[in-house]
């Protein structure tokens, strides 16, 4: 893709708690279903805020999630974050473009390509995992062009704002990355 857009990746910072709030809290229920979430799952607004906020103001050695924001000609459009982290070794990756004018065009891609850096160097980790919801072609697209290593498909109940489901393992490691970035 001719990168035709502004394209820019960053750390989360206070200002952006409230979009990702609402990203969670307004999105069509019909998208967040597709992505695997139990509706029925979704904090309160204060409990996210909260969750958000720490997250920012932790240090990077005790982050539970590390958060990066994703702007496409300086606007805030989406965001990228791991969880299960374990300083040094490994953290989960989720992807997230807020909008649905903004899927489907390649900018998710893009995106993701210069996220990577940020988890591998900020969290000193040796792999990033990812499992998107099997049913939700976007992302294991994404996963797959970026060059991730399909692991396998199997069910489980993938994070704490998700019913059961069938999920897509892929694996980034650090060795790879350096090979390809």
């Amino acid at each position: 893709m001719k990168n035709e857009f502004d394209i820019t990746v960053r750390e989360i910072q206070l200002k952006d708690v409230d979009l990702i709030t609402d990203y969670w809290l307004k999105s069509d229920p019909d998208h967040l279903i597709q992505m695997g979430v139990d509706l029925n799952r979704l904090p309160k607004r204060n409990k996210l805020v909260e969750a958000l906020t720490q997250q920012v103001n932790n240090s990077i050695t005790d982050k539970k999630s590390y958060a990066l924001i994703w702007e496409l000609n300086g606007k805030q459009i989406g965001h990228s974050n791991v969880n299960n982290i374990e300083y040094g070794k490994v953290a989960t990756m989720h992807l997230h473009l807020w909008e649905s004018t903004n899927r489907k065009k390649g900018i998710g891609t893009e995106l993701v390509k210069k996220s990577i850096p940020f988890y591998f160097e900020k969290l000193k980790i040796k792999k990033i995992i990812c499992e998107p919801y099997a049913l939700n072609p976007a992302p294991n697209r994404t996963l797959s062009n970026v060059g991730f290593e399909f692991i396998k498909k199997y069910r489980t109940i993938p994070g704490t704002l998700n019913f059961e489901q069938e999920v897509n393992r892929w694996e980034l490691t650090e060795e790879h990355y350096k090979a390809l970035y």
